[in-house]
């Protein structure tokens, strides 16, 4: 299956009558952004809390010296991070530092998850770094009659943030295929197949790289047909789907 860095589709075995897709992480920038935000977030939330404490306790035995050795390995495992993320031999480095640690350096699909998450992480924690930094500045100085509570507040929103995109990755991730023959749409993660004899009209959708299929199911007798209502698709694919729904079977 040939894949770009938006949509993979291509002809199943040579055969025109299917085209086969898979959206993910490795092929959609937006899907691959959405995750690397979500979890790049959660994780930069729970060690801005961790690194916070280190400052403090650092501070409180050692005094400046304890904050800045701190805050020195804090700017050197970030650094570290972003170059072996930027790599072109981001795995054997990481072989390297995993050789004496009872865990396997991850490969392949697993590798570059991890980068993102990473990368992901530096950055957010950048970010709330800053915003936490600027909010002290704010309150300690008295600069704004609010305080630093809209710079913690923004920081804090993040969170919540992170986990809309998570969702709104996971949602937007589509592995499947197009029978033309057999008018139907198969999707996998999870399975199931659907029978464009029983719709009756679609709407498309594009946003960017997204292009979201609303389905609008016929019923016969009267009974509800189970069944999405909404698939995200390759932009070839939902122009197919559209035609075949508005062919005669």
């Amino acid at each position: 299956m040939e894949e770009d860095a938006v949509d993979g589709t291509a002809g199943s075995g040579g055969d025109d009558e299917t085209i086969q897709w898979r959206r993910d992480a490795s092929t959609s920038r937006t899907v691959r952004l959405l995750w690397a935000f979500g979890v790049g977030t959660f994780f930069a939330a729970i060690g801005t809390v961790v690194c916070w404490r280190l400052y403090r306790l650092a501070g409180e035995a050692a005094g400046g010296t304890g904050r800045t050795v701190v805050i020195a390995l804090i700017v050197s495992l970030a650094a570290t991070t972003l170059a072996i993320a930027g790599s072109s031999r981001t795995e054997r480095h990481l072989e390297r530092l995993t050789r004496r640690l009872p865990i396997d350096a991850p490969s392949g699909v697993r590798l570059h998850r991890a980068m993102d998450a990473a990368v992901g992480t530096v950055v957010m924690g950048a970010v709330i770094g800053v915003l936490m930094g600027i909010g002290r500045y704010v309150s300690r100085n008295e600069l704004l009659s609010v305080g630093a509570g809209p710079f913690t507040g923004l920081a804090a929103l993040l969170v919540p943030g992170a986990l809309i995109a998570l969702v709104l990755a996971s949602f937007l991730q589509s592995v499947g295929a197009l029978d033309r023959e057999e008018r139907t749409i198969y999707l996998y993660e999870p399975e199931r197949a659907i029978d464009l004899t029983l719709i009756e009209r679609v709407s498309i959708r594009q946003f960017g790289d997204v292009t979201i299929l609303r389905l609008s199911y016929a019923q016969p007798d009267g009974q509800y047909v189970q069944g999405p209502r909404r698939i995200v698709v390759p932009p070839a694919v939902a122009r197919d789907v559209a035609a075949l729904v508005g062919a005669e079977p």
